[in-house]
């Protein structure tokens, strides 16, 4: 039973429903990103609000793509590059105020279930109520791949579970969110729900497996000498040892049975958005409710024969996001580059909070009114430290710390498997790198240290 704040005063300002994705590429219905792929809830949201076709996180790792997003600071001014430290450790970051702190501070009740930070922690008050938080795997898991490479985490495995599907956890979070959703509230609502899938092991319920496995799977597009024309650097910056190499998926006849398995937990994270959706709808608050939804990071299922995100690319890059508001128009397709750390200023001017100073992020209203509006933003990604990329409307450019760099023209290239630059590089791109190296951060700090507690400011 919820432990809300309830009474049923008449809401002033709008409430705000945030649901979090895990490892979710765009291989979603309404961004055609893959034919497979069955998501009416995610689209059927779209629909009612704006859909970002050209978002992109800050950094391809959950820990500092959700620290961007809940601290409105990018990873070269946090220091937060990777999975350690979090963020409500680091010293520099203590005085910081985050989003579901900032709605408190001016009058909102705060709830939280699933993953919204890495590892689903949180930091010390960050909200009023927080609800269920189970891991990425639960007892009830059973090992479904018993021919994973010895070096692999077990993490890495992919199947149908054939439990309760009421016992899965995302499930479990919906359901509590969903209670909150039918209770009435004195003050005006921040919920968070943050799903686990797609995010590995790739588990979801035997009942939507069939339908996957039955299905001819569409694999991903993948050149051999896809690699030949990076930069050394590239290899190292996007090195990870988690996963089994893209050969075994190969050789293993493993590839198609990963695809489909990452597929039905696309299904599964979108019918649990479905019930969020629907539990909204009839509750007391569905005409005043602000719906954002974004997942923190792109993942690789083969291309540039890698698997997993912590890459520059667009594949790990590229994410959902949606934003659905009342009183704005519904069924927008806005191609801006936009970015996932523009979330915490766009909340704040739609729910009419004061502006917080520190965060970096830009607001999306003026996108939110008019798709076309003018915007003369660009979306910045960074891996580590001083190593970045840059997506304009048409061209993406990665400059890594050595001073190595790729640019893709992605109308042309959609796939990156030209980098356009090399010896014989033109003019043309030449001055168009100059104009998008213009926009790299001038501020990279150095990797964060876990030095300080978890005050709050």
């Amino acid at each position: 039973m919820s432990l809300s704040i309830s009474g049923g005063a008449a809401e002033t300002r709008p409430n705000v429903l945030l649901i979090a994705i895990d490892d979710m590429n765009d291989w979603v219905g309404c961004l055609g990103g893959h034919p497979n792929t069955h998501t009416p809830n995610i689209d059927r949201l779209a629909k009612r609000g704006t859909l970002f076709t050209n978002a992109h996180c800050q950094a391809p790792i959950c820990n500092p793509s959700r620290t961007s997003i809940m601290y409105g600071l990018r990873p070269s001014t946090s220091g937060v590059y990777k999975n350690a430290p979090k963020p409500w450790t680091v010293a520099e970051l203590n005085n910081h105020v985050t989003m579901p702190r900032w709605f408190a501070r001016n009058g909102y009740f705060t709830a939280t279930a699933g993953k919204l930070y890495h590892g689903s922690g949180l930091p010390n008050g960050d909200f009023d109520l927080v609800g269920p938080r189970p891991g990425q795997r639960l007892k009830l898991d059973r090992q479904i791949r018993q021919d994973l490479p010895n070096r692999t985490s077990k993490l890495w495995d992919f199947g149908p579970q054939d439990h309760d599907e009421t016992l899965f956890q995302d499930h479990i979070d919906a359901s509590w969110a969903i209670e909150q959703l039918q209770q009435k509230y004195d003050q005006p609502l921040f919920l968070t729900v943050g799903f686990y899938r797609p995010h590995v092991p790739f588990y979801a319920p035997t009942r939507i497996f069939k339908n996957h496995l039955l299905a001819d799977t569409t694999l991903p597009s993948v050149k051999l000498n896809d690699r030949n024309d990076l930069p050394q650097v590239a290899t190292t910056v996007t090195h990870n040892s988690a996963p089994p190499a893209h050969s075994w998926f190969v050789e293993h006849n493993a590839w198609k049975p990963a695809v489909q398995a990452y597929l039905a937990c696309i299904q599964w994270t979108d019918e649990q958005v479905g019930r969020l959706l629907d539990a909204l709808d009839q509750s007391p608050h569905s005409d005043n409710t602000i719906v954002v939804l974004y997942s923190d990071h792109g993942f690789h299922l083969g291309e540039k024969q890698r698997w997993t995100k912590f890459s520059l690319w667009e594949r790990s890059t590229h994410v959902p996001f949606i934003i659905d508001a009342p009183g704005l128009p519904g069924g927008q397709n806005c191609s801006r580059p936009t970015e996932l750390l523009s979330v915490y200023p766009t909340l704040a001017e739609l729910c009419e909070l004061p502006a917080n100073s520190d965060v970096e992020g830009r607001s999306l209203l003026p996108l939110l009114k008019n798709q076309h509006a003018a915007w003369p933003h660009l979306a910045l990604t960074t891996h580590g430290l001083n190593n970045h990329a840059v997506r304009a409307d048409r061209y993406r450019y990665i400059r890594y710390h050595d001073g190595a760099e790729e640019l893709y023209d992605m109308q042309h290239d959609p796939n990156e498997w030209a980098n356009l630059v090399s010896d014989n590089i033109s003019v043309e791109h030449r001055m168009i790198i100059k104009g998008l190296a213009s926009r790299l951060p001038k501020v990279n700090v150095r990797p964060a240290k876990a030095r300080g507690g978890s005050k709050r400011k």
